[in-house]
């Protein structure tokens, strides 16, 4: 029954998350599209307001006039709305999902001993330790180089040289599911300090000023923007890295960190394109694609990278295993969770009724995606996958 609850729990959390990042994402990439689609107001009256820049859009079968004011308008509304509970909300949802999977499993989950040997209280409270150093150390970096000249290269390049440091770190740390996870929580993390404790903050230090009839200081502004760019760009690869637990491929790669810095990279280098494609448009330039072709082609190299050895032609012709051969792999890699008293996932494998029940299911998991066994908790080797793999595709005959 508890296993039965957790699942429903993980389910429910897992739903919740996804609906607040598409809402989070969501409004991420309009006001970053907003942003850079704004072209000089035609009206001078408008001018004359302080408006800074407009949009004429249609959707919905209606037309919308949005206008932004570069510094603040000469009277304020009462009523201003917030983009911040998006943002709340799927960290919230997110950290909860990493607790119950993650956290509460932490010896199945978190660790993989051919990895790295560990106590499971160690490893939740360094896991826990990766959100706050990257934090403290992303935003020391922002405040020390953001207002420097070439400041937005200096900060990208420090910024990428630690994700990578953090990335390799956490490959060789935990399991590499969790690395993974570990990573795209870690930068998810940041992105929501970034509207907690630098962009909502800023936001309402200029509201309050103007609502006191005082100038605004511009430097909330430039912070605001600043770590709202950022944000954008860490959409993408943070995406990926939660995705990335579908795929033992790419977390179970010899290099798995340097897979996960390379389509993160190529995530951001995507993500470039389509934030400058808006500008380009309002300006009437060639929309710079080349930053999505080189991430294209970061992620088909990786594809190549990743491809699997050519199979012996012995192997392809092999004869399919005996059934008791299956039997005994199963026996003893898969039915220490998969029997009558634990049946995780509500999977027995502990029979031969139901080995042939789940044969598809052993195939997908264990031969395709490979995530089974968890972490490789009982030492699979390839060549009990490839029989697996032979048994099914001859029709997992018994």
């Amino acid at each position: 029954m508890d296993a039965y609850l957790l699942d429903w729990v993980n389910l429910l959390l897992r739903w919740a998350h996804v609906i607040t990042g598409i809402a989070w994402i969501g409004a991420s990439i309009h006001f970053v599209g907003l942003d850079n689609s704004l072209t000089p107001p035609k009206d001078e009256a408008d001018r004359e307001k302080g408006i800074g820049g407009e949009l004429w859009a249609v959707h919905g079968g209606g037309f919308y006039h949005q206008q932004k004011y570069p510094v603040s308008p000469s009277r304020l509304p009462e009523q201003l709305h917030w983009s911040m509970w998006e943002s709340y909300s799927t960290w919230l949802t997110g950290f909860a999902l990493f607790a119950v999977l993650y956290l509460f499993n932490a010896s199945t989950f978190l660790i993989d001993k051919s990895v790295f040997d560990w106590s499971p209280g160690a490893a939740i409270v360094t896991s826990l330790a990766f959100f706050v150093a990257f934090w403290l150390i992303y935003d020391a970096i922002c405040r020390a180089f953001g207002g420097r000249r070439n400041g937005v290269v200096v900060v990208g390049g420090l910024v990428f040289a630690f994700i990578v440091f953090a990335s390799w770190l956490s490959c060789r740390l935990f399991a590499g599911r969790a690395a993974f996870l570990l990573v795209g929580a870690m930068m998810a993390t940041t992105m929501s300090a970034n509207v907690l404790m630098v962009i909502i903050p800023g936001q309402r230090k200029v509201v309050a000023a103007l609502r006191a009839g005082l100038a605004a200081d511009p430097v909330h502004g430039q912070r605001g923007k600043q770590r709202s760019v950022h944000n954008t760009y860490f959409t993408l690869p943070v995406v990926f890295a939660m995705l990335s637990n579908h795929y033992g491929f790419a977390y179970g790669a010899k290099y798995n960190w340097l897979v996960l810095v390379v389509l993160m990279l190529a995530g951001a280098l995507i993500r470039v394109s389509f934030v400058l494609r808006h500008k380009a448009l309002a300006e009437a330039r060639p929309v710079p694609w080349h930053w999505a072709v080189a991430g294209t082609l970061v992620v088909v190299a990786t594809v190549a990278f990743l491809l699997p050895a050519p199979q012996p032609a012995a192997a392809r012709v092999a004869p399919p295993p005996s059934f008791a051969q299956v039997q005994a792999v199963v026996a003893q890699r898969c039915q220490l969770c998969h029997n009558a008293t634990l049946q995780s996932k509500g999977v027995r494998l502990d029979s031969a009724d139901e080995i042939a029940n789940h044969a598809q299911q052993l195939y997908q998991q264990a031969v395709v995606l490979k995530l089974m066994p968890m972490n490789n908790a009982t030492q699979i080797t390839d060549d009990e996958r490839a029989l697996l793999g032979r048994w099914y595709e001859a029709g997992a005959p018994r």
